[in-house]
C-alpha cells in the first residue's frame, strides 16, 4: 500500500468542493505533519508540527502576500 494510502488526509476548507486545486494536510508518526498539493498527490512535503503552525500564521497575518508598489 502506497504511504500516500495510509495517511489521512485534510483538504483545506478554502478549496470548495468543485475542484482538486488545494492544499492537504495529514498528520503522521512523531508529531510530524505532512502537506501535498492534490493535483501531484504522490509529491509530498515532510516537515515538524512548529514549522507548519509557523508557515499557517504566516498566511494569516499576511506575511508572504506580495508586496506593494
Amino acid at each position: 500500500m502506497p504511504y500516500t494510502s495510509v495517511l489521512c488526509w485534510i483538504k483545506s476548507s478554502f478549496s470548495g468542493d468543485g475542484g482538486n486545486n488545494c492544499v492537504e494536510v495529514a498528520a503522521t508518526e512523531g508529531g510530524r505533519v505532512s502537506l501535498r498539493d492534490s493535483t501531484r498527490p504522490s509529491r509530498i512535503i515532510p516537515t515538524t508540527r512548529t514549522a507548519f503552525h509557523a508557515l499557517v500564521q504566516g498566511v494569516k497575518s499576511e506575511d508572504f502576500a506580495p508586496a506593494e508598489e
